[in-house]
């Protein structure tokens, strides 16, 4: 046995005496963590300070590009959790031009908008659909939301700063503390809305950026999740063809149902 090793063979009145010495010494400690947990807010003005700080900094730029690589859980007919993996990319120039591309394992995805229509291609099938569209992103994708079906991943980083960004639903907010992300240096916060649990880790500094997202579903038994890092080019410059669609001599043109793009 080393030195200052525990005997646990000892007998019962000094294993008695042990705890004792345990429980004087830790009893303490456990009641100021309590004291300090029941004296923070259930939403902590400084979380919220820094989702608006995102948001506002989000908002500020006007011409950029950002890459996801994530995953997400697809619960299966047995309630098994399987992991499909993706990604996704975005090149935008605010307000009015957007262009995505995303791919999974079970899908690829090409949308691209102009201020005045929303086309979306499919490269696996081969089809294309084209349809008016509001002249802001945010309009364009509630509209692609509530009129087609469509949802966009990670959508969200266009609604922060907004009157849409649903802060005021948050029932829970707070810092986790410091984080590593791909050596960037982050603050984690935990955030919890009806039906929805989201982390996201905040780059510090004067440009606070998103840079990793998890999102957990309450409203399914099975909590699935979905998981993103973000990198991104704030300093991108987008030529006006990117939000140019040209088919594809192999590509149809179709009238936009939304189960054709699920």
């Amino acid at each position: 046995m080393y030195e200052g090793a525990v005997n646990w063979s000892s007998s019962p009145g000094r294993l008695a005496k042990v705890s004792a010495l345990l429980g004087v010494m830790l009893l303490p400690t456990s009641v100021t963590i309590a004291q300090q947990t029941a004296a923070k807010p259930a939403v902590e003005p400084k979380a919220v300070e820094a989702l608006r700080g995102m948001g506002a900094y989000l908002r500020s730029l006007k011409e950029f590009s950002v890459q996801g690589e994530g995953a997400r859980d697809e619960i299966v007919k047995s309630g098994q959790k399987i992991q499909i993996n993706g990604t996704v990319a975005y090149q935008v120039r605010a307000p009015d031009h957007l262009r995505a591309e995303i791919k999974t394992d079970r899908k690829q995805r090409e949308f691209i908008y102009d201020g005045k229509t929303l086309t979306v291609y499919a490269p696996r099938m081969h089809y294309y659909a084209t349809v008016n569209a509001p002249p802001t992103i945010g309009a364009m994708l509630d509209s692609a939301q509530d009129r087609y079906g469509l949802e966009f991943p990670i959508a969200d980083l266009f609604l922060w700063g907004t009157n849409k960004d649903e802060s005021s639903k948050l029932t829970y907010a707070s810092l986790v503390g410091p984080s590593t992300i791909n050596g960037i240096e982050c603050d984690q916060y935990a955030f919890r809305q009806p039906g929805v649990d989201w982390q996201l880790w905040i780059q510090k500094g004067n440009a606070p950026l998103p840079i990793h997202i998890v999102i957990t579903s309450r409203d399914n038994a099975a909590q699935p999740q979905y998981a993103a890092t973000l990198k991104w080019d704030t300093q991108a410059k987008v030529s006006d063809e990117t939000f140019a669609f040209v088919p594809p001599k192999d590509a149809s043109k179709i009238m936009i149902v939304s189960s054709r793009f699920r």
